[in-house]
């Protein structure tokens, strides 16, 4: 069944961006999906001046600290110190552009871009490196996935986070090999364990100098010996491998498959939605055009859509800021009560838990879970605008709750629990912001 124009409109800001305002709703309503589909869309790869006005921090430079590891325990120890401080100053820059921005489908692509090609500060420890791919997403994300790949490779944050410098042609690595097929490319069971052999010899050498941040090949570390990759004979370089792997059919299965996941409801490469969007995408492997093609399938403007995904962290926090009117500046200068929250919930930005990323769904719902968006939700209402709601007449209040948190309908029985708030704005405002329909995407 598909979703009246509303509710259409609204499910499509939360799964481009992190919700639309009762503005944006009503406009997008007027102007029609199509309309509206072209209007975010276009926001990819253009400026975005409520995000550029989030100055990015200062980062020091490795070279430099690796000079202070160098030296005596009183110099390494404050050298610690400024690397815990640069990583939380990178993620409350980040929540805090999120917060911000004008062109929300960008940074939504990032985040989810940052989940697929997963890397975390807590390894690569150095915030700069961090930054500089947050920003290869950022420019890049939304074009040729086969480019975007070949330049996360060489990232100096990937090639940390997966162990590029101990890759030697006399004893492969083949983490870089395995994760490239299995969760960037093509998914499980779609290559062999000579794939990731003959993968591993192929990106032998690769390094990363930490005094200019440049990815170089070591030909004392490469093999030269061809090898056959995915039935591929004569491949002897990394970017052979990800030309291959990207272009395979099971990648053009498997992409479609992670965004619709990511963007829609939870699928398999094999699922009958990926396979449809399949014959678009390997015609040109282009990011936005796939965006394209899952918003305007009819599937996605479906119930079981609406119903499909629920928020992670991140999407909640920031959705929240963004609806309630938070000053971004206020998340930059301040962060500690939110990122302090989305520690409490298991999503830090800049941080993912391991290789395989986040997980979607049921992994972010747990009674620990529920306290904490409870009591991020108590906070934030007494220092965010909520005068729509405290303007509104009591017999308004709940339809002016759901204006303001973008959701067009409440279940009976959220209804109730909202209708028995009504005399108190912030009361009913913290349940809207904990109810199932809001928590859900």
């Amino acid at each position: 069944m598909s979703l009246d124009p509303t509710a259409s409109i609204a499910l499509l800001y939360r799964r481009l961006g992190f919700g639309a305002s009762a503005d944006e709703l009503s406009a997008g309503v007027t102007a029609g999906y199509g309309s509206t589909v072209d209007t975010l869309l276009g926001g990819l790869g253009q400026p975005d001046p409520g995000g550029d006005a989030i100055t990015p921090p200062t980062f020091s430079s490795p070279l430099a600290g690796r000079a202070a590891l160098r030296g005596d325990v009183a110099a390494r120890q404050a050298y610690e110190r400024t690397l815990r401080a640069e990583a939380r100053e990178l993620m409350a820059w980040w929540v805090a552009r999120m917060v911000a921005t004008t062109n929300p489908v960008q940074e939504k692509l990032i985040f989810l871009l940052h989940g697929h090609f997963p890397t975390a500060i807590a390894k690569v420890r150095y915030a700069s490196f961090m930054y500089g791919q947050n920003q290869l997403f950022r420019t890049s994300g939304a074009g040729n996935f086969t480019q975007l790949t070949q330049a996360v490779a060489v990232d100096p944050a990937m090639l940390i986070w997966l162990d590029a410098a101990t890759d030697k042609a006399s004893d492969p690595n083949e983490n870089f090999a395995r994760e490239l097929m299995e969760r960037f490319t093509m998914g499980l069971g779609t290559y062999t364990e000579a794939d990731v052999r003959a993968a591993a010899y192929c990106f032998t050498g690769w390094r990363l100098d930490l005094r200019t941040g440049a990815f170089s090949i070591s030909a004392l570390d490469h093999s030269n010996a061809p090898q056959t990759f995915l039935g591929h004979a004569g491949v002897n370089s990394g970017t052979q491998v990800i030309d291959i792997a990207t272009t395979t059919g099971a990648s053009a299965r498997y992409v479609p498959s992670a965004l619709w996941s990511h963007l829609a409801a939870p699928v398999t490469p094999t699922s009958p939605i990926a396979v449809e969007l399949s014959a678009g995408y390997a015609a040109d492997h282009n990011v936005g055009n796939l965006l394209r093609a899952i918003v305007t399938n009819p599937q996605f403007t479906s119930a079981a859509t609406a119903g499909g995904l629920i928020k992670q962290p991140v999407e909640y926090v920031v959705g929240a800021l963004r609806a309630l009117s938070v000053k971004a500046a206020d998340v930059q200068t301040q962060p500690d009560a939110i990122l302090g929250t989305l520690a409490g919930l298991g999503q830090v930005v800049f941080n993912p838990p391991s290789v395989g990323g986040w997980g979607q769904n049921t992994y972010w719902l747990s009674t620990a879970a529920a306290l904490i968006r409870w009591q991020f939700a108590s906070r934030l209402v007494r220092v965010a605008d909520i005068s729509p709601v405290q303007d509104a007449a009591p017999n308004a209040r709940v339809e002016a709750v759901g204006q303001l948190l973008s959701v067009p309908t409440w279940s009976a029985a959220t209804a109730r629990a909202l209708s028995s708030a009504v005399q108190s704005p912030p009361d009913l405002v913290t349940l809207a912001l904990v109810s199932p329909e809001y928590v859900s995407n």
